[in-house]
């Protein structure tokens, strides 16, 4: 028996940025990424930067695209989230507010939290400097 092909990992979600180093600062600063890669398109006048944790060659990553001289872009409503682990919500909250960073829903336990988490997820979201929600969710024991 043959297995069909398939893909095997998710390599990254591009997001558009209407300014760059404002991008990555937000990103290294406030959530602690590291830049991987950057790549110029002087022809295509734009330039792509690949932001996350761990490398490239083993965890999914952001990919930060920069069209030069765009910065009309609509979210859009079918865009949801970017979701992120964090050991202690509530401190890392009041760090990033500290830094501006703007606090959409502040921590605290989830609505209607997974029956498989007992009911005790932590989360929070906050937006990043264009807008686009990431949620951090506390890691939880097992």
């Amino acid at each position: 028996m043959t297995s069909k092909p398939k893909p095997n990992r998710i390599l990254y979600t591009m997001l558009r940025v209407r300014d760059l180093d404002r991008s990555l600062k937000f990103y290294q600063e406030a959530l602690g990424m590291h830049e991987m890669r950057r790549e110029t398109f002087t022809e295509g006048k734009f330039t792509l930067v690949f932001i996350g944790y761990g490398t490239a060659a083993t965890d999914a990553v952001i990919e930060l695209t920069h069209n030069w001289g765009e910065n009309d872009y609509e979210l859009g409503n079918a865009y949801g989230h970017i979701a992120l682990e964090v050991d202690d919500i509530y401190a890392l909250e009041e760090r990033l507010k500290t830094l501006g960073v703007n606090v959409v829903r502040p921590a605290g336990p989830m609505t209607f939290a997974p029956e498989e988490t007992g009911g005790k997820e932590e989360i929070s979201f906050i937006e990043d400097p264009d807008g686009y929600r990431i949620e951090l969710i506390e890691k939880m024991a097992h």
